[in-house]
């Protein structure tokens, strides 16, 4: 690893400071920082870390009328095992309860999960090996390379990762928002490929909350090859809202999660076995697989079609 100086932000608007010229990195669990510092994946070396985990008042959960308010430094334990998250956004609960393993999930943040890099393994080669479309490259290698964890539903700005948080179908099904220093920003439209970052944050721009609505019924599934601890090759979250309709989304299969408004209309009329069948096949209507993942078109269909007899079952 090479040498970088260390701040210890006192908050987070210092932090953004910090960060503002684009020669440093925030770290808050430092799960997946601390690895891509050691590997030197990134094109160019940070120049400081700021450690926000001195930070005050960033690691709470609390509620806000019909909205639960999670601090960007909340452990994804605690986002799991929180009563108020449990009972009023069920599929965040879950979603926290099967990111990663147990040391990670008492060390990493929920601000961390949502704003960690692909896993593309492209992209995390040690030494920047591949420089890519997201380091500055001209192609993505996932494309005509060994893509089987990679996107089916084509790329976005030239880049066939996958997305790997656990936290964000969830996110997006539930309708919630991620606050930063600077603006709030819908989950459905926060999550995207942005150079070396997977997410629509700019430089001198921090994560500080996340709102999540209740939901009067939500659910979250995930297959991965180890579950007690991989990334998800697919995860879907479903979620019926206090108006009725229904919201799905699908990560593991595209650079961002992907909301399903097919889906959706679906079961529009209300979520049973035959409705909760026809959404699963509109899901996956427009895939596009790769050369050697249209395996994960028929996982995701599956959990679509299961995630949703979740909210009936």
């Amino acid at each position: 690893m090479k040498h970088f100086k260390h701040m210890q932000a006192s908050s987070a608007k210092e932090a953004a400071s910090a960060t503002e010229k684009g020669t440093a990195v925030v770290m808050a669990g430092g799960t997946d920082l601390l690895g891509t510092l050691k590997d030197e994946i990134l094109p160019t070396y940070p120049e400081t870390v700021v450690d926000l985990k001195a930070a005050a008042g960033m690691d709470g959960i609390s509620e806000d009328g019909d909205v639960v308010v999670i601090g960007a430094l909340a452990k994804l334990a605690a986002v799991a095992e929180s009563d108020a998250v449990r009972e009023g956004c069920a599929a965040l609960a879950e979603a926290c309860a099967r990111a990663a393993s147990p040391t990670i999930r008492h060390m990493g943040t929920i601000g961390g999960n949502v704003c960690q890099m692909h896993r593309c393994w492209y992209f995390r080669v040690p030494d920047d090996r591949f420089h890519c479309r997201r380091k500055g490259g001209d192609w993505c290698p996932a494309r005509i390379g060994d893509n089987r964890y990679h996107s089916i539903f084509g790329d976005q700005d030239g880049c066939y990762a996958a997305s790997s948080h656990d936290t964000a179908p969830a996110l997006v099904a539930l309708g919630a928002s991620v606050k930063t220093t600077k603006r709030e920003v819908p989950a459905e439209e926060f999550f995207r490929a942005n150079g070396v970052r997977s997410n629509v944050l700019e430089d001198g721009e921090v994560v500080t909350d996340i709102r999540v609505p209740k939901a009067a019924k939500s659910a979250f599934l995930k297959f991965a090859l180890r579950k007690s601890i991989d990334f998800p090759v697919v995860n879907c979250a479903a979620a019926q809202l206090a108006d009725g309709s229904v919201r799905v989304a699908l990560g593991g299969v595209y650079p961002a999660p992907v909301r399903s408004t097919a889906a959706e209309a679906a079961v529009a009329g209300g979520v049973s076995a035959d409705s909760a069948a026809r959404a699963a096949d509109a899901a996956v209507e427009d895939c596009k697989p790769l050369a050697k993942n249209a395996y994960k078109v028929e996982i995701a269909r599956t959990l679509v079609k299961r995630t949703l007899s979740e909210l009936v079952g």
